[in-house]
């Protein structure tokens, strides 16, 4: 097993705190929807899968979704659950799209693939939770909000992935 270096794991820990922090503010923050936000507490998961690769952006995503849920008050609850769902669903299809595209991706690509995925996900669950399928009337508004805040913070996610590294390009991987 190939350790990491101990700087490495220092950034990934600011990143699980960083996304638990973000995820927690925002989450205080009225909304347009219950569901709709901009989704901030993502940024460090994008960054750690862009920087990182998919094992530890998935060790941030449950980091943020567990001590959020918890710091939140609602963990175990409807919402959580479907933050749970829906995060574990984005950052796979983000993974999936980083290793296996060719890096046809840039950083807003994938990140406009997971908030896509995380949009599609909550409505998924949201429907099976309720019993009925009238949620996915909202399907038209969830994709436009997903392209949009995807595209924000893969914007986000590139500047801080750079900042992060020194200025270094490094490719996109998983």
């Amino acid at each position: 097993m190939n350790a990491r270096p101990a700087r490495d794991m220092a950034r990934l820990g600011l990143l699980a705190g960083t996304a638990v922090i973000l995820a927690v503010m925002e989450n205080q923050v009225p909304r347009p929807l219950p569901w709709m936000r901009l989704g901030l507490g993502n940024l460090p998961v994008l960054v750690a899968l862009l920087t990182f690769g998919f094992g530890p952006a998935f060790g941030v995503s449950v980091v943020k979704v567990l001590l959020g849920g918890f710091l939140g008050g609602g963990l175990g609850g409807p919402a959580s659950i479907m933050g749970m769902v829906a995060g574990g669903a984005s950052v796979t299809t983000m993974g999936a799209a980083c290793r296996w595209s060719g890096g046809c991706f840039s950083a807003v690509g994938v990140s406009i693939i997971g908030a896509v995925t995380h949009q599609l996900a909550q409505l998924g669950v949201a429907s099976a939770y309720m019993g009925h399928t009238a949620v996915l009337s909202l399907l038209p508004l969830a994709m436009l909000s997903g392209l949009l805040s995807g595209g924000i913070i893969g914007l986000l996610a590139e500047w801080s992935r750079r900042r992060l590294t020194g200025g270094e390009a490094r490719p996109v991987h998983a």
